[in-house]
C-alpha cells in the first residue's frame, strides 16, 4: 500500500529532477523578451530618442542607446546562463527606470503594480540573482571547471586528497 510518506518521497524526487526547469524557464522568458527589445530599441533608435525626450528622461540622446546596448547584451547573457547574477542587475534597473516612467500612471496601486510585466521580470531577475542560473547553463560549466582547476592546484600543494580530485572530474565528465 502506497502511504502519504511514499507520495511525498516520491514528490520531493520529482522535485529534485526537475529543479533544473525554473531557473531555465526563467532565463529563457527574460532573455528573449529583453534581447528582442534591445534589439528593437537598436533598429528603431530615432523613435526610443523621441520617446524617451516626451517621457522627460535626461539626455534622450545617450540614454536610448544605452539602454538598448544594456538590454541587449545582459538580455543575451542571461538567456545563455553566463555572468547571470551580474547580468541581471542592470536589467533591474532598467526595468525600475521604466516602471518609474513609461509606466508609472499605470501603477494605481500594489494590484496594478505586481500586474505589469516588468515587475514581474524584476521578481525572476532577483531569483536569477539570489539562486543562479541554474545547472542548464554556462556559469555551470564555468563553476564546474574553476571547482576542478581549484582541486588540481590544491592537489599539487598536498592539501587536498587525490581522491576528492578524482570525485570532481567524475562529476564534471
Amino acid at each position: 500500500m502506497v502511504t502519504l510518506i511514499d507520495l511525498r518521497r516520491l514528490l520531493h524526487a520529482l522535485c529534485a529532477r526537475l529543479a533544473f526547469a525554473p531557473p531555465l524557464f526563467a532565463r529563457l522568458v527574460i532573455g528573449v523578451v529583453v534581447t528582442h527589445s534591445g534589439y528593437g530599441k537598436w533598429t528603431h533608435l530615432d523613435q526610443v530618442v523621441k520617446f524617451f525626450a516626451g517621457l522627460g528622461i535626461p539626455f534622450p540622446q545617450l540614454q536610448a542607446p544605452f539602454v538598448a546596448s544594456v538590454e541587449l547584451v545582459c538580455g543575451a547573457l542571461v538567456l545563455v546562463g553566463l555572468g547571470t547574477r551580474l547580468a541581471a542587475v542592470p536589467l533591474i534597473g532598467t526595468m525600475v527606470i521604466a516602471l518609474a516612467t513609461a509606466l508609472s500612471e499605470k501603477i494605481t496601486g500594489l494590484n496594478a503594480l505586481f500586474g505589469l510585466a516588468e515587475f514581474l521580470y524584476i521578481a525572476l531577475l532577483v531569483h536569477l540573482i539570489v539562486g543562479g542560473a541554474g545547472a542548464v547553463s554556462l556559469d555551470r560549466l564555468v563553476a564546474r571547471a574553476l571547482d576542478r582547476a581549484d582541486a588540481e592546484d590544491r592537489a599539487q600543494d598536498g592539501s587536498v586528497a587525490r581522491a576528492e580530485l578524482a570525485h570532481l572530474n567524475r562529476q564534471t565528465s
